[in-house]
C-alpha cells in the first residue's frame, strides 16, 4: 500500500520516469542485492533520460524541418563533392555554438535542403534549438507581423533560435521592406 501511494505522489509531481523505474524495481526480485544509493541513482537516471527525450522531441517538433534527415545517413559516395571531414566537423555543432553562419551552395537537386535539415536535426539532438524557414515565407510572415503589430515579437522569437535554416534563398528577388526585415533577423 505504501508503494502505491509513493507511485501516486511521483505521478502527481509529474515524475513519470521515476514512477516507472520505481515500479520496475519493486517487481524485480534481484534489486534487493543493490544498495539504496544505486537503486535511487537508477530511478533518478530514468527520470532524467525521460525528460531529455521529451525536450529533444519538442525541439525537433518546433524546428519544423522540411525533411526527415540525419547526418548519419549522409551518403558520401553520391557524386556531389561533399568533404566528409567538413560534414563531420559541422555535425559537432561547434559552428552553431560559436555563432557562425553556413551557406550551402550547389546545383538544384543535389540535396542542399536535406543536408541543412540533417544538420538542424543534429543540432536538436545536441540540445540546441533550430527552425526551418523558406525565405519567401519568412519574408511574408515578417510583413504580416509588421502590419498586425507582432513584428518585434517575431524578431525576438527568431533571435532566440540557435540555428535558423533559410531554404530556397535566391529563388526570387527580395524587394524593399523584405530586404530590411531579413537583415533585422541578424542574418
Amino acid at each position: 500500500m505504501m508503494n502505491q501511494q509513493t507511485m501516486e505522489k511521483l505521478l502527481e509531481l509529474r515524475l513519470k520516469g521515476m514512477s516507472r523505474a520505481f515500479e520496475e524495481q519493486m517487481n524485480r526480485g534481484d534489486m534487493a542485492e543493490i544498495s539504496f544509493e544505486e537503486r535511487f541513482g537508477m530511478i533518478v537516471d530514468r527520470e532524467w533520460l525521460l525528460r531529455q527525450e521529451s525536450r529533444q522531441k519538442q525541439r525537433l517538433k518546433s524546428a519544423h524541418l522540411k525533411q526527415n534527415a540525419c547526418v548519419e545517413d549522409i551518403d558520401f559516395r553520391h557524386p556531389r563533392e561533399l568533404d566528409k571531414s567538413v560534414i563531420l566537423d559541422l555535425s559537432t555543432c561547434r559552428w552553431i555554438r560559436a555563432k557562425h553562419n553556413l551557406i550551402l551552395t550547389g546545383p538544384t537537386g543535389v540535396g542542399k535542403s536535406w543536408i541543412a535539415c540533417a544538420l538542424a536535426e543534429k543540432a536538436c539532438r545536441e540540445g540546441l534549438s533550430a527552425l526551418y524557414c523558406r525565405v519567401q515565407r519568412l519574408a511574408h510572415e515578417l510583413s504580416i507581423a509588421r502590419a498586425d503589430g507582432g513584428y518585434l515579437k517575431l524578431l525576438a522569437k527568431l533571435s532566440k533560435v540557435d540555428l535558423l535554416v533559410l531554404d530556397d534563398w535566391g529563388l526570387s528577388p527580395l524587394e524593399g521592406q523584405s530586404q530590411h526585415d531579413l537583415l533585422e533577423c541578424n542574418l
